[in-house]
């Protein structure tokens, strides 16, 4: 069924880390508001899952094995694209890891992964997108950042740095491709309940207070630290972002999904 209210029907989507989560809700998303979906992930199993899960929607869609460290494999992705689709009008640059610990805790190596897949990543990316996009003059491009990317969390230094970090390139290149028909803004996610928050070695396990079972912690969470009081999900997510797909006008912005964390 196609979303009458944002059509996207012709348009080409790449979704990159969307074999699960959030980047798998985003694409369900596009999808059903008419755009063909392709999926690019490190998993190509995953990747083959949730373009599998488009193709059940009734759009074409497409997997590609991607790693958005290095420059060939972001390339090849992108090439891929325009060879099986012949366009690229939305990209979606999602992919990302987290790890957890304070700045005494972390191992350089744990703060240089973070950095080159959580912002690298989206540069790369997006240098990539943009050539294929200027062909026809027109592109959207959403790079997720997070609420980490407009508020500190502790044990979270690396990947706040790396999302604030998405925020500010966002912004920056939206200005330089803004008289060309492209738009470039930023998805803050807020509390979601995907690897980073959920288990024993998430926030919610790691923040748990004596005798509080992970599952009490993570509904103490919610309550606490969201005014609406419940965790957002991929789903709110992609109503988001297809309407980032569908505005012309609206560019450089981080905007939130966040129950109201971030007011």
């Amino acid at each position: 069924m196609t979303d009458t209210s944002f059509d996207l029907t012709g348009k080409v989507a790449l979704l990159v880390g969307g074999g699960r989560g959030i980047g798998a809700g985003i694409a369900a998303s596009l999808a059903r508001a008419g755009a063909d979906v392709v999926i690019a992930d490190y998993d190509i199993g995953l990747a083959e899952e949730s373009s599998a899960a488009i193709a059940a929607i009734g759009r074409r869609s497409g997997a590609i094995a991607v790693d958005v460290r290095h420059p060939d494999s972001v390339q090849a992705m992108v090439d891929a694209v325009e060879q099986q689709f012949g366009r690229l009008d939305i990209a979606v640059n999602n992919a990302g890891i987290v790890s957890i610990g304070s700045v005494g805790e972390l191992a350089i190596d744990q703060w240089d992964d973070v950095m080159a897949i959580n912002l690298r990543g989206v540069f790369l990316c997006c240098k990539a997108e943009l050539a294929l996009m200027r062909k026809n003059r027109f592109g959207r491009i959403i790079n997720t950042s997070s609420i980490a990317g407009k508020v500190g969390f502790p044990d979270l230094s690396h990947y706040t740095a790396s999302k604030f970090g998405v925020i500010g390139f966002t912004n920056a290149f939206a200005k330089e491709v803004a008289a060309e028909g492209i738009t470039v803004n930023a998805l803050c996610p807020g509390i979601v309940g995907t690897g980073m928050w959920r288990g024993e070695t998430g926030l919610s396990g790691r923040w748990a207070q004596e005798g509080e079972s992970e599952e009490e912690s993570w509904a103490r969470h919610q309550a606490t630290l969201l005014p609406q009081g419940e965790a957002q999900t991929p789903e709110d997510m992609g109503q988001l972002a297809v309407f980032l797909a569908s505005a012309p006008h609206v560019t450089g912005q981080a905007m939130a999904v966040d129950g109201g964390f971030s007011l």
